[in-house]
């Protein structure tokens, strides 16, 4: 029986070969491969270097982007409800409220329009996602946040190779992170990319990333007058651990020089499910990209009536095909006080959405047997849906 997973790393001799060098240099924490890799990725997205930094994961990007901003009670974000966890939570852990807005049920995207019906008086940041590695409305959204004064977060996670006419997305924002975890296109294990456009809140959020030490390299004091005493710390604000290492440095510089080619191989795969799944009864392909936009290619999903959305992902996990929805609706969680909220487009999402399997890996034979599966369960479904 198939085993194809949903999403899957690719990770070859060359990362193996990275890590060894790691281990025999003897230093494993954060030193020259991780500042490569920033090195790398800051001319990737062709933004200053200095204001890219190795986080040890998007999430803590996240948090670290609110506390940067100094949001807390009183103040309001707005994102989709269509987003991960971590973004509700690092909103609602400041004490700050989420508020979230609605999206387009078909692009799983907000539009400007989504976001400006949401804000309120009291919003001082928006927090928006490229779903599945589309860049949806980013242009028109940050124009929004520019003309009412109001930070504008790109979780860029889904989004490492995605563009705008050229342009990366996390670059239109004022603060962005992206995400190198296990299941994500360019892979680390667990690790991130921060940027601020702000060289200033750059170098503070390096700072608060690593205990709030201050100027120098190792934040302790090395001015003449204490040369023999090192060891004596300059903190100047408070901060926490969260950078990156030179294992998970050297395992990006990697997969990021492989970047292209997975992006590239993936989109092949979206291109075959758009072509074999296009006259399947009932099953809607997700929509072409506006021009000049690109994606990663990092979710590939159909949609459906909910009743064959279930009977899809039951039969392809019972032939060894694994599928998901991402991401259900954070205004239906108890604990961020939105569950009142009236948000028509992400409820249709969330009934009828489903994840097909994408990854570079995935042989042609692979997307014939996910699409073969796909077909059967509507035909077995057929009689029941049109009686």
């Amino acid at each position: 029986m198939a085993k194809i997973n949903v999403f899957q790393p690719s990770l070859g001799a060359e990362e193996a070969a990275a890590v060894a060098e790691v281990f025999e240099s003897n230093w494993l924490g954060y030193g020259a491969r991780a500042a490569a890799f920033e090195a790398a990725f800051a001319a990737h997205l062709d933004v200053p270097a200095e204001q890219v930094f190795h986080i040890n994961s998007a999430t803590s990007g996240l948090f670290l982007a609110i506390e940067l901003l100094g949001l807390g009670p009183g103040d309001d974000v707005v994102l989709p409800s269509a987003h991960f966890v971590a973004a509700g939570n690092a909103v609602a852990a400041s004490g700050a409220r989420p508020v979230f807005c609605d999206v387009d049920p078909h692009t799983m995207n907000p539009s400007a329009e989504h976001i400006a019906a949401a804000l309120t008086p009291a919003t001082k940041a928006v927090l928006t996602l490229h779903f599945g590695g589309q860049p949806g409305d980013i242009e028109a959204v940050a124009k929004l946040c520019r003309e009412r004064d109001i930070t504008l977060i790109e979780d860029a996670a889904c989004a490492v190779a995605s563009t705008v006419d050229g342009r990366a997305c996390g670059t239109f924002g004022d603060i962005a992170v992206w995400s190198f975890d296990a299941m994500k296109i360019l892979v680390t294990g667990d690790g991130g990319m921060f940027y601020a456009r702000d060289p200033e809140v750059a170098a503070r959020a390096k700072r608060l990333a690593y205990f709030g030490l201050g100027k120098s390299a190792s934040g302790f004091v090395k001015s003449k007058a204490r040369a023999q005493r090192w060891w004596d710390l300059e903190i100047e604000e408070f901060g926490r651990r969260i950078m990156g290492n030179d294992i998970t440095g050297a395992l990006g510089s990697v997969q990021l020089a492989k970047l292209p080619g997975f992006v590239e191989r993936r989109l092949e795969i979206a291109a075959a499910y758009d072509r074999l799944l296009a006259d399947v009864p009932g099953v809607r392909t997700p929509p072409p990209l506006p021009a000049g936009h690109r994606s990663s290619g990092y979710f590939y999903w159909i949609q459906c009536e909910t009743a064959l959305r279930d009977r899809i992902a039951a039969d392809l996990l019972a032939a060894g095909v694994y599928t998901t929805f991402r991401y259900p609706p954070l205004h239906r969680v108890p604990i961020y006080g939105a569950v009142d909220a009236d948000l028509p487009g992400t409820e249709l999402a969330a009934e009828t959405t489903i994840l097909l399997p994408l990854h570079q890996s995935i042989s042609d034979d692979d997307v014939a047997v996910v699409v073969d599966s796909v077909k059967a369960s509507v035909a077995a479904l057929a009689p029941v849906t049109t009686s």
